[in-house]
């Protein structure tokens, strides 16, 4: 037998030729013929071969298609000369109506029923080991001489036809100084399952324990590696097994078919891919293209601006506004908080920066198909709830948005309000964002910017986000102009130092993304904006999807309506000076937020955003 010590250096030939001759004392082919590609192997019988094909090309991360055979044939000159898919593989799986009947090292004595049988070959992850090692990234798997760890996921692929089950991944440990590096050295070997479809906590893919792999071996981590997943093939062998067909073979997981090809035939996904950290519990890592970052990074340096000269510039964070768009990407449901009642002898006392920003953000949101709910004042309801009719009527959402309010009647009212029964395993919302919403300061109270006490007309809705920070798996983002809307509390040592009253009015909660604007409406305009540019980003829509599943990104039309607009906005504006909510320096009921005149100053912001 020969011993595996100079098997990576071998010609894909001479490996087959090997593999034939039964002469491997090996349980898998990982790390062996380096750069060059291996496949997984499914095959079954002539008439489910069409509905396959079309699963495969549904679910093109996990199953990229390679190469189809005709029935009976038993070569594939596309991808390797000298070859015979019937020895060539290490070892074979038989299955017989879903139930696996066998493990074989040939599929010779099955010839006659192979003469009516289809074989796929498909994109395998063992192909882009030798381009993740030359980025100096380890393979801990190849280094601890086992198999790859494989895990069924809770992630279902697409269905098509008699074929249908979740999607398979494969789990590599990678050092988090070098995740960067690994998405980047795989993202354009599609063939090989391209970028990674996670990165961080397992749970959030339905896998219990990293320990106990569903196929191949458990690898172990060193210190500071991080959790990297891949789309695995071994998603065809869940669909074959699902599909219950009379008779199927496929490739044992971990025992490839190596092919003649070698990985130099990229395709690119459109910009190389950057890695962002946006949760810590659970951990949880996102992808993104550089354009769209840079664009995002556009579009915060654009809201940057402060006209009113109130020293905000000294608050700014740069890249906190894509951190929040990219969590609240991940988001399937988002509660949404407005409402300052600076002018406290007036009624209503709301100022009119912050519901238009809101509902930008919601509108954005509904276009994604998200659940989007606003929770206000008890004694602002009235008011927000004709102002989300009138919104509706412009246009500006597509439907009413659901319309809370919370009050504090026990310790756990917060939790209760953001959990099914009070339960942190089973939160009604992922994401929290508070836009020009009055924040609590740190003696309890909460001020406007004159250094006035509003208390009186403020409902705890702070509690929420403090809350949030004590449910795993819910972020939040605070967007605000002058550090005493909740969220600021980040930022609450510039605002103490540089903020006019900001040793009395700066908020003392923490947001987890914090949005400074000169206007807070233009964070609102901002977030919807950088929405639009994250799911119109390949990359990331792909991340999103988990690589099953067609590409979303080509429907733009579905959310550019969606989009803030000059017409919207003025509309929406003159809806607010009707229902009396005045504009936040000088209380007038005029067609200006912040003392700043609609045209030529909101309407040129909306239009650099666009």
């Amino acid at each position: 037998m020969l011993l595996t010590r100079g098997l990576k250096s071998l010609l894909p030939h001479v490996l087959r030729r090997i593999i034939r001759c039964n002469r491997l004392s090996i349980s898998n082919t990982s790390g062996m013929a380096e750069g060059y590609k291996q496949a997984n192997v499914v095959i079954l019988h002539k008439s489910l071969a069409d509905d396959f094909e079309k699963f495969c090309h549904a679910n093109d991360g996990p199953l990229p298609l390679l190469y189809r055979s005709q029935p009976g044939d038993w070569k594939c000159p596309s991808l390797s000369s000298d070859s015979d898919i019937r020895t060539d593989c290490l070892q074979y799986r038989k299955y017989e109506h879903g139930a696996c009947t066998g493990s074989l090292k040939s599929l010779k004595e099955y010839s006659e029923q192979l003469k009516d049988m289809v074989t796929f070959y498909l994109g395998c992850s063992f192909s882009f080991e030798k381009a993740v090692q030359k980025a100096d990234i380890p393979i801990r798997n190849v280094e601890q001489k086992c198999n790859v760890s494989m895990y069924k996921t809770s992630v279902p692929c697409y269905s098509v036809s008699m074929f249908h089950c979740n999607l398979v991944v494969t789990m590599r440990p990678i050092p988090e100084s070098k995740l960067g590096a690994a998405v980047l050295a795989t993202s354009e070997l599609k063939e090989a399952h391209g970028a990674p479809i996670h990165i961080g906590d397992p749970g959030m893919l339905g896998i219990q324990d990293l320990s106990k792999p569903d196929y191949g071996d458990p690898v172990h981590f060193h210190p500071g590696d991080i959790p990297v997943f891949w789309a695995c093939g071994v998603t065809g062998v869940e669909a074959i097994i699902n599909c219950r067909a009379p008779l199927a073979f496929t490739h044992s997981p971990g025992c490839m078919f190596i092919t003649d090809l070698k990985n130099d035939n990229i395709r690119s996904f459109g910009g190389a891919p950057q890695v962002h950290c946006i949760s810590q519990d659970p951990l949880h890592f996102s992808i993104v293209s550089a354009e769209a970052a840079q664009k995002i990074k556009t579009l915060e340096t654009l809201i940057a601006v402060d006209p009113g000269e109130r020293g905000i510039t000294h608050l700014q964070q740069q890249g906190e506004l894509l951190g929040a768009c990219l969590a609240i990407s991940h988001a399937g449901s988002v509660l949404i908080t407005t409402g300052f009642p600076t002018h406290f002898t007036h009624e209503p006392p709301e100022e009119n920066d912050g519901p238009p920003g809101a509902l930008a953000i919601a509108a954005m949101l509904q276009a994604l198909e998200k659940q989007v709910a606003i929770v206000t004042d008890q004694r602002a309801m009235d008011l927000n709830k004709k102002i989300i009719e009138e919104a509706v009527q412009l246009g500006i959402l597509k439907k009413p948005i659901t319309l809370l309010s919370y009050q504090r009647e026990s310790a756990d009212s917060a939790l209760k309000f953001l959990c099914e029964n009070g339960n942190p395993g089973r939160p009604r919302f992922d994401h929290l964002i508070a836009i020009e919403r009055a924040g609590m300061a740190a003696d309890g109270n909460y001020y406007n910017a004159r250094k006035v006490n509003i208390k009186h007309l403020v409902d705890p809705i702070d509690d929420l986000f403090l809350a949030a920070q004590t449910i795993p798996g819910v972020t939040t983002t605070g967007v605000g102009d002058g550090g005493n809307e909740l969220g600021m509390g980040k930022v609450k040592d510039a605002v103490k130092k540089h903020i006019k009253n900001g040793d009395v009015i700066a908020c003392d909660v923490e947001a987890d993304f914090t949005v400074v604007a000169g206007v807070s409406n233009w964070g609102g305009y901002a977030i919807a904006c950088a929405l639009h540019v994250l799911r119109s980003c390949e990359i990331h829509d792909r991340y999103l999807r988990k690589a099953v599943g067609f590409p979303r990104a080509p429907s733009k039309g579905l959310w550019q309506p969606a989009l803030p607009s000059v017409t919207k906005e003025e509309k929406l504006l003159k809806t607010l000076v009707q229902l009396g909510v005045r504009s936040g320096k000088t209380a007038s009921l005029e067609m200006e937020v912040d003392g700043l005149p609609f045209f030529n100053t909101h309407s040129l912001m909306i239009e650099k955003l666009l």
